[in-house]
C-alpha cells in the first residue's frame, strides 16, 4: 500500500515505520493514525518482521503532537469519538502487538507523539529529545492514554507534575526517571535501536509474544497478571518453539526458532 504520511521498509526481518509530515513536525492526524493502524496491522501479519522500530522523519520530531486544528471545534460527544477511535487503533494496537516495537525517539515526543512512545514497548532516545504532555495548557487533558501509561512507568507523582504543569522532560530527564530505556547521540539512534532488535530476534518470536501479553495483563483492569503468566508459562509447553529451545540447549546448539 502506497501511504502519504508515513514510510516503511524491511532490513534483515526489521521493520522500519517512519512518520513522515516534516512540515507539521510529525503531527498526528486521522489520516496518519489510520495509516499507522493499517502498518502496523499488516506488519504484524508478516511472519518476515520479527520487530518494529517507529520513528519520525528528520532530526526535530518523533511526534510534536496531534493536529489540533482538526478538533479544536468538536463537540463533547466528537470528542469523546476521537479518544476512544484513537486508542483503539492505534495505541492499545500498539501495546498489544505480539511484535516488539520500538520507538526510536529522534526529537520532540508532545502530546499524541509521547503517548504513542508510551504505548511502544521500549523507548530509546535521542541526546536532543524533549519530552511532555502539554494537553493542559490547551483545556483539554491527555486522551490517548497519557494519564494512563506515564504513571505505570514514571510514577504517579512524577506523572502528575509532568500532567499538570505542561512542562517538557529533556532525554536525560527521561532516562533518570524511567520514561526511556536508553539515551544516545542522535547519529547513532537508529543503529542502537537495530542492536537491541537484533538481540530480540536470537530468542522465541512465540514466547516473546506471550511475555508482552503477560507484561500488559498486569495493567488491565480485572485481570490477574500472575494466572495470565502461569497459563502462557503452561502453553509454552505445546510449542515448536519450546521444543527447539530446550533441545538446542541440551545439544549445546543454538536454537533456531520458527515462532510457532
Amino acid at each position: 500500500m502506497n501511504y502519504e504520511n508515513i514510510l516503511t521498509s524491511i532490513d534483515n526481518n526489521i521493520t522500519t515505520i517512519t512518520i513522515n509530515r516534516p512540515t507539521k513536525l510529525n503531527a498526528l492526524n486521522k489520516a496518519t493514525i489510520e495509516e499507522l493502524h493499517h502498518a502496523f496491522a499488516a506488519v504484524a501479519k508478516d511472519k518476515q518482521t520479527k520487530v518494529i522500530i517507529l520513528t519520525g522523519i528528520g532530526e526535530k520530531a518523533f511526534v510534536a503532537g496531534a493536529d489540533i486544528a482538526e478538533f479544536a471545534n468538536f463537540s463533547v460527544e466528537e470528542g469523546v469519538q476521537l479518544a476512544a477511535s484513537g486508542q483503539e487503533k492505534l495505541f492499545n494496537f500498539v501495546e498489544r502487538l505480539k511484535v516488539p516495537v520500538i520507538a526510536a525517539v529522534n526529537g520532540f515526543a508532545l502530546g499524541g507523539g509521547l503517548e504513542l512512545a508510551m504505548a511502544c514497548h521500549i523507548r530509546v532516545a535521542s541526546d536532543n529529545a524533549k519530552m511532555g504532555l502539554p494537553e493542559v495548557s490547551l483545556g483539554v487533558i491527555p486522551g490517548y492514554g497519557g494519564t494512563q501509561r506515564l504513571p505505570q512507568l514514571i510514577g504517579k507523582g512524577r506523572a502528575m507534575e509532568m500532567i499538570m504543569t505542561a512542562g517538557m522532560v529533556t532525554a536525560e530527564e527521561a532516562y533518570r526517571t524511567g520514561l526511556v530505556n536508553h539515551v544516545v547521540a542522535q547519529a547513532d539512534l537508529m543503529e542502537f535501536c537495530t542492536g537491541i532488535a537484533q538481540k530480540m530476534m536470537k530468542n522465541s518470536p512465540m514466547a516473546i509474544g506471550m511475555a508482552i501479553n503477560a507484561v500488559n495483563a498486569n495493567f488491565k483492569e480485572g485481570e490477574n497478571g500472575f494466572d495470565t503468566e502461569i497459563k502462557s508459562f503452561g502453553k509454552c509447553f505445546g510449542t515448536n518453539d519450546f521444543k527447539e529451545g530446550t533441545t538446542a540447549f541440551l545439544e549445546k546448539r543454538k536454537a533456531v526458532f520458527s515462532g510457532e
